[in-house]
Formats: C-alpha cells, structure tokens, sequence
C-alpha cells in the first residue's frame, strides 16, 4: 500500500463560473474576474504563472504531466473567452448605467412636481388671510364706534321720551285751558247779544211810550181842573229820557271794558298759546330729528347684524382656508421627504457605482493550493481525496 500527494496548477474566475486545469505537482497565480454584485461592475486582473516540482510519497515518482504547448493554446482561448465575456459584461454595465440614469431621471421626472402653483395658492391664500384680517379689524372698530353711537342715541332717545311725554302732558293742559277759554268766550257773545237785545228792546219800548205822550200832548181839549200846580210832563220826559240813556251809557261802558278786559286775556292767551305752539313745533322738529336719528340707529344695528353674519362666514371660509393650508403642508412635507429618499437612493446607487469601478480598476491575485491523496494497492487507485486552499493575494 502506499499514497502520495501532488498539488496541482489551477486557473479560475469567482463571478463566471471559471476552469481549472491541475498537474501532477504545481502551485500557481491565476488571472481572476470578479463581477459587481447584480452585475454593476466587472473588471479582471492577470498575473504570471510561477510552476513547482511537488515530491511523491516514498513509494511514488515525481513527474510533470502536460504538454507546454497544448497548455498555452488552451490558455489562450480560454483567454479569449474571457476577454470576450468581459466585452459583454462591460456592454452590459452601460447598459445598466444607461437604465440607472434613466430610472433616476424617471424618478426626478416623477417626483419634482412643480410646486409653483402651491406656492403661489399659499402666497395668494396668506394675502388673502392677511386682508381679511385687516378688514375684520377694521370691521371691529366701526361696530365698537357703532356701538358708542348706538349707546348715545339711546340715552338720547330716553331724553327726549321723557320730554315728549312731558310735553304731551303740557299740551293736554293746554287744550284744556284752550277749550274752557272757548266756552267763556262762547257765554259772553251770548250775554253781549242778550244785553244788544234788551238795549235794542228799551228803545222801542222808549220810542213808543214818546209817542204815545206826543199823540197826548197834541189834543185839543182844555180841561179846567181845579187842582194844584201841573207838572210839566215834557220835561220829565226829558229827565227820564237822560236817566235812561245815562244808565244805558254806562251799562254800555261797563260792559265794552268787560269785553275788552276778556278780550285782552284772551289775547294774552292765545299769544302765549301761539307761543307754546311755537315751542311745540320746535320740540316736534327735534322729535322728527330724533327718530330719524332712532332710524340711523336701527340701520346701523341691521348692518351690525349683517356684519356679524359676513363675519362668521369669513371666519368658516379662514378655517376652511387653513384647513387647506396644512394639507397643502403636510403634502408638501411628504414630497420633501420623498425627495430626499430619492436622493438618498440615488447617493447609494452612486456610491456602489463608485464601489465597483474602484473594484474593477484594483487587481486582485488569487493563489490555490490543491491537494491530491491516492490509495494506489497492486498497481491501482483504490481510493482518492482531493482539497482546495484558495488565498487572495493583493
């Protein structure tokens, strides 16, 4: 029985499933082609080939198996094999690039939406929330002075009330003063027309009884009496007559001052009557300004409500309006943050680009050691066992 080991020449490739081609006693430098990881890079590295004698068990002989030539040929194509998966792996790498960048400008493409129309609704909505505000402002300082208005107007109204009804009591008063003036006037023309009717009535009466003593005095009949001295019935005539008329007179006189002292008072009256109605209508002018000071009042209190209405309404519009704004802002948060990842992908798709070329670009040796152990019995191999150690060498 004996046993031996030979170590043997290899050439293989990490990332293209490479070959191998062992000698009874070798040790060698293989070139190597290392691939990217998904194929993003591929560069390869030759080294020169450095051949050993190995020594057999103390049994065996030490020999090298392998023609020189056929060796170099089968080199060569596998050489050329090799170059030309490189071509293809590096058309395939343009090729990926040329996919990269055309997924990364598809995803920018996606991505970068124009956002000067959310700027420019933002601007435009804060503008507007802006003025609102100012006119909301503007609207709370003409209904604090509405108010301060509307508070004096009705201290104002409450005044003059209380003066109308005032007034009203006085001129009540005063109609009634006007109405009993009226009857006492009324009562006197009627004693003036009663005394102008029984002056009218002592005429006549006075009249006929003249006559009568006239129609008397014109006969012609002589009476002798005996008797004692006549009396001269003209002459008490007269005397009567001057009685009647002084009496007459000076009824006349009492009753004209009468008249006249009513007259004055009435007079009186009705200056001071003209004079109040004066003062009425003066009052009711202020009465007329002041309802339609009332009215300015009432009209701004319907523009106050009015205000309050447009003014809850602006406020539903600004929540709805803010409501728009932080959608608005938690998109454009959204598409901030999926800009970056974009980005971020994209700097890790660089990065392992970068990786990779700097991989291709660095040359790599690879040194295998394989190990063969035969069981040889009469001349035969009864049993075989082979291992592979495999170094990298910089």
């Amino acid at each position: 029985l004996s046993s031996y080991s030979v170590k043997q020449r290899t050439y293989s490739s990490s990332s293209l499933g490479g070959w191998k081609q062992s000698a009874r006693s070798s040790v060698g430098y293989t070139p190597s082609v290392h691939g990217g990881a998904g194929g993003y890079g591929t560069r390869i590295s030759r080294s020169n080939s450095v051949f050993s004698l190995g020594s057999v068990g103390s049994y065996g002989e030490t020999s090298v198996v392998g023609d020189g030539k056929a060796t170099m040929q089968d080199l060569n194509d596998r050489l050329a094999d090799y170059l030309a998966k490189v071509r293809s792996l590096e058309a395939k790498n343009r090729q990926l690039e040329l996919n990269i960048a055309e997924f990364c400008q598809q995803k920018s493409t996606v991505v970068t939406k124009n956002y000067g129309g959310y700027y420019s609704t933002i601007s435009d909505l804060r503008a507007e929330i802006a003025r609102r505000f100012a006119e909301n402002q503007a609207i709370h300082v003409q209904l604090d002075n509405a108010q301060l208005a509307a508070e004096d107007f009705k201290m104002k109204y409450d005044m003059e009330m209380n003066l109308h009804l005032t007034v009203e009591a006085d001129v009540s008063r005063l109609r009634a003063v006007r109405d009993s003036l009226t009857l006492g006037i009324s009562d006197l023309e009627l004693s003036i027309e009663d005394l102008n009717t029984e002056l009218a009535q002592m005429r006549a009466n006075h009249k006929e009884e003249m006559s009568q003593l006239s129609i008397q005095c014109s006969g012609s009949v002589n009476v002798e009496v005996d008797s004692a001295h006549s009396i001269d019935l003209t002459k008490v005539l007269e005397e009567m007559r001057e009685q009647y008329e002084t009496v007459v007179s000076k009824n006349k006189l009492e009753v004209e001052k009468w008249f006249q002292s009513k007259v004055e008072i009435l007079q009186k009256e009705i200056i001071v009557s003209q004079t109040d109605v004066k003062t009425f209508h003066k009052e009711l002018s202020v009465l007329k300004k002041t309802y339609q000071s009332l009215m300015i009042s009432r009209q701004i209190l319907d523009m106050k409500e009015n205000l309050e209405e447009v003014k809850s309404r602006y406020s539903l519009q600004l929540q709805q309006l803010q409501v728009t704004i932080s959608t608005l802002e938690i998109e454009l948060q959204e598409l901030k943050a999926s800009l970056l990842r974009v980005q971020t992908e994209y700097n890790e798709l660089l990065d392992i680009k970068m990786r990779l070329e700097m991989e291709i670009r660095k040359p790599h040796i690879e040194k295998r050691v394989k190990t063969i152990i035969e069981e040889i019995v009469d001349g035969q191999v009864v049993a075989s066992s082979e291992a592979t150690q495999v170094e990298t060498v910089q």
